[in-house]
């Protein structure tokens, strides 16, 4: 099946695209959504470096920006693509959206993360040793030195007493948190070379300066 990965450089559309091959999906490309402004849809932080995430599964990019999202479905129809494949886990907006967007053009919407248990989503993370970064928080609960932390089980855990004591979502699908995937055991790492903290009133984010190896 000829699909293509919709790739924001997170943590929760990397793992879909990881799913997706090892379901047997041919994946031509990622795409890339770029937004024009804050978006309810789309990563903002660092969306520039996914395609270095792309690079890490192998998989050549394609960017494109928020407006010509939905009139894409028609071109990816057009090129013979079958599915798209997303790393919608709680929104309903997002899922519907784009359900309803490759009903039109008669594909399917792969979103093997949908309504899955967030802890079991975080630990698979750990299982497939699949490293990422949290690089913008926008949440009571979440000060600035979760900026940079690590998705590790000290993460996993302190994000569980957060959500008790705050009511976040664990995988940030509401804008808690973004995130920022960085290698993959077998795959490389994506090197940070320069982060930059901006934060303003409670939230804030990292510009990061990335490389791998050849780029």
């Amino acid at each position: 099946m000829k699909a293509v990965s919709l790739l924001s450089g997170g943590k929760d559309s990397f793992l879909s695209a990881v799913i997706a091959m090892e379901s047997g999906m041919g994946i031509e490309y990622a795409l890339i959504v770029k937004p024009e402004k804050e978006s309810p849809m789309f990563h903002v932080p660092n969306i520039g470096n996914a395609a270095l995430t792309a690079r890490l599964l192998g998989l050549k990019s394609l960017e494109i920006t928020e407006s010509e999202f939905d009139s894409y479905f028609t071109i990816m129809h057009g090129d013979g693509i079958e599915a798209l494949v997303s790393g919608a886990t709680a929104s309903d907006y997002q899922h519907s959206r784009i359900e309803r967007l490759c009903t039109l053009e008669k594909m399917i919407s792969f979103a093997p993360l949908w309504r899955l248990d967030p802890y079991l989503v975080l630990k698979e993370l750990l299982l497939r040793k699949i490293s990422a970064v949290i690089v913008s928080v926008s949440a009571e609960g979440l000060d600035d030195s979760y900026l940079g932390r690590s998705i590790d089980e000290n993460f996993i855990s302190d994000i569980a007493k957060v959500e008790k004591k705050y009511k976040v979502n664990p995988l940030g699908e509401g804008g808690e948190y973004e995130s920022f995937v960085t290698g993959m055991h077998g795959h490389g790492s994506i090197t940070i070379q320069n982060a930059r903290k901006v934060w303003s009133g409670s939230s804030g984010y990292l510009e990061l300066k990335c490389s791998i190896e050849g780029s």
